[in-house]
């Protein structure tokens, strides 16, 4: 049986994915730096095992990949652990904070640099399948990486990485009978949108073109599940999204620009 690990699989996005994997007979191995969120996930799935791991932690990550290879051949891994964080370059209280936006950058760039890299080196031990395939590694970005909004800047920036990173990895482990791609959500029911204040959260909603409302995760896992499966998908930054083109919102009289 062939193993799926899904890191930052204990909520949000990332929880809805171990979901699909185990519907489809795969073995998987929820990692997330919340071990009670990981376990809560792994229980409700037949056979499924968590682990604790921060994806700032390389040698964490390490350790993860190598014990869900431990239960199976490893064949696709799914990163969707990362943070947000809201701060203009230059507001009421002066210029952005040069911490916050390193934080961003290590847990949602550096944390899927980490993640791809113990990935590629567990699944190339692989003996590869009837098209020369060992495995797949699906990144998640955002639409912010090319629609970022004011107050968006560190995450826009982390997100336009691991965008940037999709081809150059995929043309890398090409040798090694590895693909990789990048999904790149618009605005789903996750945590970190439910953590916007209301009233971005409505504008956002209300520019969704069609269908008019937010992705639901099981969405975002369905897509996972295609690319996975289909052998040609590789390389590719692919919008999950409903036509929304993020707009830029002028700031009210009197806000920080």
């Amino acid at each position: 049986m062939n193993t799926a690990v899904v890191v930052g699989g204990g909520s949000g996005l990332g929880a809805a994915a171990p979901r699909t994997f185990g519907a489809s007979g795969w073995r998987v191995v929820v990692v997330d730096r919340d071990a009670d969120a990981a376990a809560r996930v792994a229980q409700a799935l037949r056979g499924a095992m968590p682990v604790e791991a921060d994806v700032t932690d390389d040698d964490a990550v390490g350790a993860a990949m190598d014990a869900a290879s431990g239960a199976g051949p490893l064949r696709a891994v799914v990163c969707c652990a990362g943070i947000g964080h809201v701060e203009r370059l230059l507001g009421k209280g002066g210029a952005h904070d040069p911490a916050s936006f390193r934080r961003v950058l290590e847990v949602n760039l550096l944390g899927s640099f980490h993640v791809l890299r113990h990935a590629a080196r567990v699944i190339s031990a692989n003996e590869p399948d009837g098209l020369g395939e060992r495995g797949v590694c699906v990144l998640t970005a955002s639409i912010a990486a090319e629609d970022g909004q004011a107050g968006q800047i560190a995450y826009a920036a982390s997100k336009a990485g691991v965008a940037g990173m999709t081809l150059s990895a995929a043309r890398d482990l090409s040798g090694a009978g590895i693909r990789v791609c990048t999904i790149a959500p618009g605005v789903f029911a996750t945590p970190l949108f439910q953590a916007l204040p209301e009233p971005a959260q409505e504008r956002l909603l209300n520019d969704v073109p069609f269908p008019p409302r937010g992705g639901h995760p099981d969405e975002f896992a369905s897509l996972v599940e295609h690319v996975v499966g289909n052998p040609m998908i590789n390389g590719a930054v692919l919008r999950i999204d409903g036509s929304l083109r993020m707009p830029y919102v002028r700031p009210r009289s009197g806000q920080a620009a």
